[in-house]
């Protein structure tokens, strides 16, 4: 294994969209979908576009940051660009938490509609598909970027054929079945709990599009990183807002609001109900598998996602050294099996389930979303000049600075207000604030050990040399010096 060398290059345009609307688009759709329509009606689906809009600029942002330059720890790279080394270290592990308690909680729900298929203990789906899913990573990434723009291929054929089927339900176009009209989708009115209810819906889908920042992870091992990103970011953005805005107008326009709530299974979804009316054969079964095809991809984007972390974090020496090396195939072998481990023990966290420790970790997820996004739109306020002076801006553009990440960080401080007025959310902020701040005290202990091993290193070459106390040459500079702390290695244009 090589230590340090660059990642591989194989990652086509198609393989960044896919995988930016695999992990977009999971269970949480076609289970979650209708805690929000239960909580403001039709009218969540002015949440969905104000949530769209911010993370639409959010993502822009970063598309710009990441044409620019390339990194495989993405808006992690970038916060310690911006902010120092505090940024980068404590947003990359804070991510990798995120990512390793998502692991958890898509394989358990995954394994365990597996394990009533075929009537076998919940561990055996668990490791059959960890297993497979460690092969997947470990290969070349062009196989891993073909495998999930299958795996996602078919969670949006299926978004697609229930669009079509509930367009043809609300016109009455299939036998059996009159125009709908407007009878469901205003029964009850457009916005039946009032503007408390819209704001209560904005939490529950405020998280829906979390996920597409792995596209600009992904870049860095993409053939074109500029085009790719370009592409993938716009497609990715405006394909999610359709199927999430144009699935809830199907649900409420056929299904009466009453009837509309959370599912736990894949028989209680909207989804289910909808496409029960066109009489699809076997309709729970068919999404229970639809439900388990999109949680394992998921999981297959995230162990990605997570490992390239890490992988980033070992470069910039704030992780293993063992983690920062890659196999024959520029694969971070290391930083992938570290991610399968922690998804085994996230999985077994939640069957032991300590009294109050997985609710604590589990709550910090959406909120650990929310300061990602704060971060990459405050770092983009910071770096967008230094890439205008030093020419590097690429096709990729956010327009409108500095209103437009001034408005995204007051928007989603908005979020956050909104989250600490809500008793069921306001444990999340709770939680990621507490990690957060556990993560920042130990990037300044790491960074002053990283300086204490820099320093003890120099004078022990010093000695050896016979040089210690020699003055520099004029002009020399060190690592540190010459690129802002940042412990990465660059051109003169950089």
């Amino acid at each position: 294994m090589t230590q340090n060398a660059p990642l591989s290059q194989g990652l086509k345009t198609r393989h960044l969209t896919m995988m930016g609307l695999g992990s977009a688009i999971g269970a949480g759709l076609f289970l979650g979908t209708g805690v929000g329509i239960r909580a403001a009606g039709p009218a969540v689906i002015l949440a969905y576009i104000a949530a769209g809009v911010v993370v639409m600029c959010v993502m822009q942002m970063l598309g710009e940051m990441a044409a620019a330059k390339p990194a495989p720890g993405s808006f992690a790279s970038y916060a310690r660009f911006a902010f120092g080394h505090w940024a980068g270290f404590s947003i990359g592990w804070l991510f990798w938490i995120n990512m390793v308690l998502v692991l958890g909680a898509e394989m358990t729900g995954a394994s365990a509609i597996m394990a009533a298929w075929f009537g076998v203990p919940q561990w055996v789906p668990a490791l059959v598909c960890v297993t497979f899913f460690a092969v997947v990573n470990l290969a070349r990434v062009r196989g891993f970027g073909e495998f999930e723009f299958w795996f996602s291929f078919i969670k949006v054929a299926v978004i697609i054929g229930f669009l079509v089927i509930g367009v043809a339900l609300i016109f009455g176009l299939l036998p059996g079945h009159s125009f709908v009209g407007t009878s469901h989708f205003l029964g009850d009115g457009f916005m039946p709990n009032g503007w408390p209810g819209v704001a209560a819906g904005l939490l529950a889908v405020a998280f829906a599009f979390g996920g597409i920042e792995i596209v600009t992870i992904a870049a860095a091992e993409s053939e074109d990183p500029e085009t790719s990103i370009r592409r993938a970011t716009r497609s990715v953005i405006w394909r999610i807002g359709l199927f999430y805005i144009g699935s809830v107008l199907v649900i409420t326009f056929l299904l009466p609001f009453s009837e509309i709530q959370g599912a736990e299974t894949a028989a209680e979804s909207p989804f289910t109900m909808v496409l029960g009316m066109a009489d699809i054969p076997a309709v729970v079964g068919f999404m229970e598998v639809v439900i388990v095809l999109s949680l394992l991809s998921a999981f297959n984007a995230q162990i990605y996602a997570s490992s390239r972390m890490v992988f980033s974090l070992a470069t910039q020496h704030d992780a293993p050294a063992l983690l920062g090396r890659v196999n024959r195939h520029n694969v971070p072998i290391n930083a992938v099996v570290l991610s399968m481990v922690f998804a085994f023990l996230s999985v077994g966290l939640q069957w032991w389930n300590p009294t109050g420790l997985l609710d604590f970790l589990l709550n910090s997820v959406g909120g650990i979303l929310i300061l990602i996004w704060i971060m990459v739109a405050a770092s983009f306020l910071k770096l967008h000049p230094v890439l205008v002076r030093s020419g590097r801006l690429a096709s990729v553009r956010m327009a409108g600075y500095p209103w437009v990440p001034v408005a995204a960080i007051a928007a989603l401080l908005g979020f956050v207000l909104l989250m600490l007025f809500d008793s069921g959310s306001r444990g999340q902020v709770t939680s990621v604030s507490i990690v957060f701040a556990v993560l920042v005290v130990l990037s300044v202990v790491v960074a002053r050990s990283q300086a204490r091993g820099s320093t003890d290193g120099r004078l022990r070459a010093d000695v050896a040399s016979g040089t210690a106390g020699a003055q520099a040459p004029a002009g020399a500079t060190t690592a540190t010096d010459a690129h802002g702390g940042d412990g990465t290695t660059s051109s003169s244009t950089d």
